[in-house]
C-alpha cells in the first residue's frame, strides 16, 4: 500500500513541475493585469460632465434671439461635440451654419452647410442649408471688373437649390439670384469684350461676345452682344456672320436702341439684315426661347 502511495505521488510530481516551470518564466507584470483591481489608473472609466443636450440647445437659440451670434455659436459646437451623430448635433450643425453666416463669416458658414449636407442629404432642412451655403458666396460677389469665382459658386449653388428643392421656401429667391448673377457673369464677358475691340482685337472680342450669346441669352447684356458681334463681324469682313447676328437682334428686339444702331451700321456697308440658318448665332437661339 505504501509503495502504491509513492508511486502516485512520484507521478503527480511529474505532472505539476512542467506547470510550475512554465508559470516561473511568465513576468509578474502578466499576473499583474489579469486583475483589473491592481491598477486602478488604467481601467480608470471616462467621467463625462453632465450637459443637458436640451440646455445647451435652449442656451444657443436664447443667443441667437439677443443676435449674440458668436455665444450661440461657441453652445452649438460644444453641443456638436458632447453629443455627435445625435439629432441634437444636426440642429446645432444648421444652427453653426446660420450663426457663422449671420457673423459675417462666410467661408466657415459654407464650410458648416458642406458637411450638413454630407450628413443629411434627404432631411427636410437640407434645403435651408444649401441655401445658406450658395447665400455665403452671393454675399462676397465682387463688381465685375474683379474676378468672378464667387459669383459662379454662388450661380452653380442656388442652381442646386432649385433643381433639388423646386417647391422650397428658398426656391423663388433662389431663382432670382440666379437671375441677378448671370446678369453679372455676362456682364463681365461684355466688359472684356468691349476692351478688345477699343483695342481693335477683333477676335478676342468676338470670343467674348459668343459667350454671352451662348449662355447668357436671357440676359440684359444680349441686345448689346448681339450690335457688338455685328460692328466686330463687320470689321473683319465677315458680312454674312454680321448679317446673321443683326438679323436676329433685330427679330428678338426690334425696337431696341441697339438694333437701330446695328441697322444703320449694316446700311452704311451696303448690306441689310439676313440670318444664315446655318450660323452658330442662329442655331444658339433656336435652342433657347426668349420669350
Amino acid at each position: 500500500m505504501r509503495h502504491a502511495e509513492t508511486v502516485a505521488m512520484r507521478a503527480s510530481t511529474r505532472i505539476m513541475l512542467p506547470l510550475i516551470a512554465v508559470l516561473a518564466l511568465l513576468p509578474l507584470g502578466a499576473c499583474d493585469t489579469l486583475n483589473p483591481f491592481d491598477k486602478g489608473e488604467v481601467y480608470k472609466p471616462e467621467v463625462k460632465p453632465d450637459l443637458p443636450a436640451e440646455k445647451l440647445y435652449n442656451e444657443g437659440l436664447a443667443a441667437v434671439e439677443a443676435r449674440d451670434f458668436e455665444k450661440a455659436n461657441k453652445q452649438f459646437k460644444e453641443l456638436d461635440k458632447v453629443y455627435p451623430y445625435s439629432q441634437w448635433s444636426k440642429k446645432a450643425l444648421l444652427m453653426q451654419t446660420f450663426s457663422h453666416y449671420s457673423m459675417k463669416e462666410f467661408e466657415e458658414a459654407a464650410s458648416a452647410g458642406k458637411r450638413y449636407l454630407q450628413l443629411y442629404p434627404a432631411d427636410p432642412d437640407a434645403a435651408y442649408a444649401a441655401y445658406l451655403i450658395a447665400s455665403s458666396y452671393y454675399d462676397v460677389v465682387l463688381d465685375i471688373s474683379r474676378d468672378q469665382e464667387r459669383a459662379e459658386k454662388a450661380l452653380v449653388a442656388f442652381q442646386e437649390v432649385v433643381q433639388r428643392w423646386p417647391k422650397s421656401d428658398y426656391a423663388k429667391d433662389a431663382k432670382f439670384k440666379i437671375s441677378v448673377l448671370r446678369d453679372q457673369l455676362a456682364g463681365r464677358e461684355m466688359e472684356v469684350g468691349r476692351y478688345y475691340l477699343n483695342k481693335r482685337n477683333f477676335t478676342a472680342a468676338i470670343n467674348r461676345f459668343r459667350i454671352v450669346v451662348s449662355q447668357y441669352q436671357t440676359t440684359n447684356q444680349i441686345e448689346e452682344a448681339l450690335a457688338r458681334l455685328t460692328e466686330a463681324y463687320l470689321a473683319l469682313g465677315i458680312v454674312n456672320e454680321a448679317e446673321t447676328a443683326a438679323a436676329v437682334l433685330g427679330h428678338n428686339f426690334p425696337e431696341s436702341q441697339w438694333y437701330k444702331d446695328t441697322y444703320a451700321l449694316l446700311q452704311n456697308k451696303g448690306v441689310e439684315p439676313k440670318e444664315n440658318q446655318e450660323s452658330w448665332i442662329s442655331k444658339a437661339f433656336k435652342a433657347v426661347k426668349i420669350f
